[in-house]
């Protein structure tokens, strides 16, 4: 459901892609989550109907689809398997930040292989010691001729150790935000090593991994932004777009989650009738919707707002200045906070549902539990998206 009308091509390419969900994905997400395996076949096969380059721009060979469309497409995507639709978000994160700061030579050569699937991309800010604290961060980039040396750790990247290429924050300057700048590099760039993935509660099939940098000789014509110092603004631009694909990702569990608890209470008798009729249960599946649905349409508006900035003719609105960017960016942090902790509940109201069933991985909703907790705490905590909408909120009363 969207805020409004599909047009044909779009109701026709969602319809496409929810038929490859509950058909080719949902169907081996258990197996790729309990063997740890990341389904790259499944992304050549998005990448086939365009979709890792539908928000792009054609002259890349994108599909100029709307941010929208995007979001019901991560939807779609999540609600048959997490670790998909997040993976396309974070593809379509660091594609868009390559895309948006590159020089018109480094578009020309970085961004077709991203926009046709045929390179996966991933996103590295945080690291062991500067998570929300994202200005922190103490990788160096050491100007050296040519090249730019990258030396330190990021953590927490998804994609890691299976990324093809990283856009990676590293400080060039002083302390801060001012002394940070952002770098494309690619995971065969000598001097990069990726360690063990982490041991997570879920999501096994999207790896998650350091990525250790020594001395790692990187092409200064792999700066992005057009100068040293622009990494972290850079950064927060992409977030935005970020945090919307973590809400619709949300959206598309918490669907899921929905999906299994009100098909369970119409099937599963108890005293000569479907639980679905007795109220506790009904009760709690139409909080379940209507959280849900709240949470969608919270993030189709944001997306709106990205939208509109985009017809302005701003492609960079929180970095350039465009008058909607408090708007876009709180909204994002709106989204992605109430989608994300809509997907906690939702998910553990449909264990409650199938109430023992529920406790055993016989149903995917345990897996949907687990899921759903990391997506209250990546690209930014809630705690995190608080802070952005109470700032926000301040500044617009001075």
């Amino acid at each position: 459901m969207s805020l409004h009308a599909l047009s044909t091509e779009e109701a026709d390419l969602l319809a496409v892609v929810r038929d490859l969900g509950q058909t080719r994905i949902a169907p081996r997400a258990a197996d790729d989550e309990a063997a740890g395996r990341f389904p790259r076949e499944v992304f050549d096969e998005l990448a086939a109907l365009g979709l890792t380059g539908l928000p792009f721009p054609a002259d890349v060979g994108g599909g100029e689809g709307s941010v929208r469309l995007s979001l019901l497409v991560l939807e779609e995507l999540a609600r048959a398997s997490l670790a998909v639709g997040m993976g396309m978000s974070v593809h379509h994160l660091a594609t868009w930040a390559i895309t948006t700061f590159a020089t018109p030579e480094q578009r020309a050569r970085l961004v077709p292989e991203l926009v046709s699937g045929r390179v996966l991309g991933a996103y590295a800010l945080s690291e062991p010691a500067a998570g929300s604290d994202a200005a922190a961060l103490a990788t160096r980039a050491r100007r050296d001729g040519d090249t730019y040396r990258l030396t330190g750790t990021k953590a927490w990247v998804t994609h890691g150790g299976i990324a093809d290429r990283y856009v990676v924050m590293a400080r060039t300057g002083e302390e801060g935000a001012g002394g940070i700048s952002a770098f494309v590099v690619d995971a065969d760039q000598p001097g990069l090593e990726v360690a063990t993935p982490e041991r997570k509660m879920g999501l096994a099939a999207s790896p998650t991994a350091q990525l250790h940098l020594d001395d790692a000789p990187v092409p200064a014509d792999r700066l992005l932004g057009g100068a040293e110092g622009r990494g972290f603004a850079i950064a927060m631009a992409a977030l935005d777009g970020g945090r919307l694909g973590i809400a619709a990702c949300a959206v598309g569990l918490a669907q899921a989650a929905l999906d299994q608890a009100s098909a369970y209470a119409v099937d599963r008798e108890q005293f000569g009738r479907p639980i679905a009729d007795f109220q506790g249960v009904g009760f709690l599946l139409a909080d379940m919707a209507t959280r849900t649905e709240a949470a969608r349409q919270l993030t189709l508006a944001a997306a709106e707002l990205r939208d509109r900035a985009a017809r302005d003719g701003s492609r960079a609105p929180t970095v350039d200045g465009h008058p909607e960017a408090r708007a876009i960016t709180r909204a994002a942090a709106m989204s992605k906070l109430t989608a994300t902790d809509a997907a906690m509940q939702t998910t553990s109201d449909a264990v409650q549902v199938l109430g023992g069933v529920g406790y055993t991985r016989d149903f995917p909703v345990e897996r949907y539990l687990r899921e759903a907790k990391v997506l209250q705490i990546l690209e930014g905590t809630n705690q995190i998206q608080r802070l952005v909408i109470a700032r926000h909120l301040a500044a617009d009363d001075r």
